[in-house]
């Protein structure tokens, strides 16, 4: 048998219009589904890594990377969005690789979600953690830093990443439905404390920080194409892309989004 056998489309398909126990049962509708993508944007991305990728690589320019992220994630998510429509079951990118370029590229792609997933998982946990521990310090509390960070920071585990990743998980296993729900709380929070930050700082906004706008080559500890200038732009993107990692979350539960019946001219 091919490597890059096809799944048919037709197979597909009555996958999704399958019914019983063993499918998945449709309860997101689209305010779930948009605050479940909102809810993987507006995480570690936005409030861990955009302070290293600015401090390391763009400087003040980091607005410029969030643009050219931004842009890039605007066509995959129309790429998203229409596979998503045509093909409405679950299984993301490896289900649409499966039909389109076969079963070897399925595969590999397959273990590349596992990875992403994995990966960002684990960078959420280590976030959260971080925050705890400094929460719990102003109230004089001081947690075992053996037991707050793994191994190769000089710890033996980080027992609140692995706390929060396990209850999180209890909770997916719940359901769809209460997942969404306890999401949809979260989201709410984290878009208030968004804005919250925004309208507080903005007064205390200094544009002399903003000189010099992009990093210069002569600047100590930033020698190289991609540390400094447009180069350092450009990597510092490719970090913060890591914050627009929502549409693919939300292509993940298309088998478990209500359909609505519409009438479209021409297809996709």
């Amino acid at each position: 048998m091919s490597l890059f056998a096809k799944k048919p489309m037709e197979a597909l398909m009555n996958e999704a219009q399958e019914t019983g126990s063993h499918t998945l049962k449709k309860t997101l509708g689209a305010g779930g589904l948009i605050a479940l993508g909102i809810g993987a944007i507006i995480g570690a991305g936005l409030f861990s890594i955009t302070g290293m990728a600015a401090a390391n690589h763009a400087g003040p320019a980091i607005t410029i990377s969030f643009v050219v992220a931004a842009l890039g994630c605007l066509f995959a998510g129309l790429c998203y969005a229409e596979f998503a429509s045509m093909i409405p079951v679950a299984g993301s990118a490896y289900t649409y690789s499966y039909a389109t370029m076969g079963e070897f590229i399925a595969w590999i792609i397959g273990w590349d979600l596992v990875l992403e997933y994995a990966v960002g998982a684990a960078t959420v946990g280590i976030s959260w953690s971080r925050y705890l521990v400094k929460f719990l310090e102003g109230f004089g509390v001081s947690l075992p830093h053996s037991l707050t960070v793994g191994p190769w920071d000089g710890g033996i585990i980080n027992l609140p990443a692995v706390f929060i990743i396990v209850l999180m998980s209890l909770l997916l296993m719940k359901g769809t439905r209460e997942s969404a729900f306890v999401n949809g709380i979260i989201v709410a929070l984290k878009v208030t404390v968004v804005f919250v930050f925004i309208f507080l700082g903005w007064k205390y906004i200094n544009n002399d920080n903003y000189t010099p706008y992009l990093i210069p080559a002569t600047e100590p500890g930033h020698e190289g194409f991609f540390n400094h200038g447009w180069g350092g732009i450009i990597r510092a993107a490719a970090i913060v892309f890591f914050a627009y990692i929502g549409f693919d979350a939300v292509s993940t539960a298309a088998q478990e989004a209500k359909i609505r019946n519409v009438i479209c001219h021409g297809g996709f």
